[in-house]
C-alpha cells in the first residue's frame, strides 16, 4: 500500500509540475524562483526529520553532505534547473514528453556502470525512444532547439543522480536525506542564478498570484510530497517500478498545458508522445524479462549495507563504482 501511495504521487504530482513552472516563470526568474523553492522545502523537511530525531540518530557528516549535494546538484540544480530554464522557450507539456527519455538513460548507464545486459526488447525500446525524440525535435520539429537540448541535458542528469543515490553515502531516512539534497540544491541554484543575472529580473511589485500559488504549489506538493515520495521510492522500489512514473507525468502534463494553458498539441507531437511512451514500455518489460540470479542494480546498496553491518569494527567507506562493478559481474 505505501509503495503504490508513493508511486501515485509521483505520477500525478510531477506531471503537474511542469504547467505550475510554466505559470511561476510569468514574473519569476526560473532558477531563483527554484532556489527559494528548496530552501524553504528543504528547511521545513530538516526541522521535521530534526524534531523527529532522525538528525540525531544518522548524525549525517562530510561524507553523507557531499554526497547529498552531489544528488542534489544533478537531479534538483541540473535536471530541474533546466527543465525550468528551458520552458521558457517550450511548452510545458512537450518539456514533459523530452523528460521521458530518463529511463531510456538509466538503463545506459545501469550497463555502463553496473554490467546489467540489455535484452532484446531493452535495446529496441532504447533505439524507438531516440526514434521517438527524433520526431519531436528534429528539422521540421516546432519546438525550440537550445531548449530541446536543454531539457535532454537535464534528463540525463536526472539519470545520473538517480543511478548514484541508490549507491551513495546518503542518510537511510529518506526525509532527511530529501531535505539535505533540496538545501544543497537550493544554495547552488541561488548562486547559478545571481551568476546568470536573475537579480536584475526580480520586482516584488511586479509578481503575479499566480506564478505565487503556483510557487507555493511546487513547495508544498512538488517538493515536500513528491520529491520525498521519490527518495524513498529510490531505495525501495526496482528501477523499472520506478521507471513507469515516465508513462503517466507526461500525459497529465500535456493534457493539462492544452487544458488550462491552451499550449498546441498537434498529431506530430501526438505521434511522437505515443512513440517516445511505447519505448519505455519495450524498456521495462525487456528489462524485466531478464532472469538473473545474481544482484540486481536496485539490490547493490542494500548489499553494501549488510556487509557493512557485518564488519562494524572496520571503519565505513565511500562504495567505489569498480567495486560494484565488481559485485555485479
Amino acid at each position: 500500500m505505501k509503495l503504490a501511495a508513493a508511486l501515485v504521487t509521483v505520477y500525478l504530482v510531477w506531471g503537474s509540475t511542469y504547467l505550475a513552472i510554466a505559470v511561476a516563470n510569468r514574473s519569476l526568474p526560473p532558477l531563483l524562483m527554484l532556489s527559494v523553492r528548496f530552501l524553504i522545502a528543504g528547511a521545513l523537511l530538516y526541522g521535521w526529520s530534526l524534531w523527529r530525531g532522525d538528525v540525531a540518530a544518522e548524525r549525517p557528516g562530510r561524507r553523507q553532505w557531499l554526497s547529498a549535494a552531489a544528488v542534489g546538484a544533478l537531479l534538483l540544480v541540473v535536471d530541474t534547473g533546466g527543465v525550468a530554464w528551458a520552458e521558457q522557450r517550450v511548452a510545458s507539456g512537450m518539456a514533459a514528453l523530452l523528460v521521458a527519455s530518463v529511463p531510456l538513460f538509466i538503463a545506459v548507464l545501469d550497463r555502463a556502470f553496473f554490467g546489467i545486459k540489455l535484452g532484446f526488447g531493452a535495446a529496441a525500446g532504447i533505439g524507438t525512444g531516440l526514434l521517438g525524440v527524433g520526431l519531436l525535435v528534429g528539422p521540421s520539429g516546432k519546438i525550440d532547439g537550445l531548449g530541446a537540448l536543454v531539457i535532454l541535458v537535464a534528463s540525463f542528469a536526472w539519470a545520473a543522480g538517480s543511478v548514484y543515490a541508490r549507491v551513495a553515502p546518503l542518510p537511510r531516512r529518506p526525509l532527511l536525506s530529501a531535505a539535505m539534497q533540496m538545501l544543497c540544491a537550493g544554495v547552488l541554484l541561488a548562486v547559478a542564478g545571481l551568476a546568470m543575472g536573475e537579480g536584475s529580473r526580480v520586482h516584488p511589485g511586479a509578481v503575479s498570484a499566480a506564478s505565487l500559488g503556483a510557487v507555493a504549489f511546487l513547495i508544498v506538493f512538488g517538493s515536500l510530497v513528491a520529491f520525498t515520495a521519490y527518495a524513498w521510492l529510490l531505495k525501495n522500489a526496482s528501477t523499472s517500478l520506478l521507471s513507469t512514473y515516465a508513462y503517466v507525468n507526461p500525459a497529465v502534463a500535456v493534457f493539462l498545458g492544452w487544458a488550462l494553458a491552451g499550449e498546441h498539441v498537434g498529431s506530430k507531437e501526438i505521434v511522437a508522445g505515443v512513440v517516445i511512451l511505447s519505448s519505455i514500455a519495450l524498456l521495462v518489460f525487456g528489462r524485466d524479462a531478464r532472469v538473473v540470479a545474481e544482484p540486481t542494480a536496485e539490490s547493490l546498496a542494500p548489499y553494501i549495507r549488510r556487509q557493512d553491518a557485518r564488519v562494524v569494527e572496520l571503519p565505513r567507506t565511500v562504495p567505489q563504482l569498480s567495486d560494484l562493478r565488481r559485485i555485479a559481474a
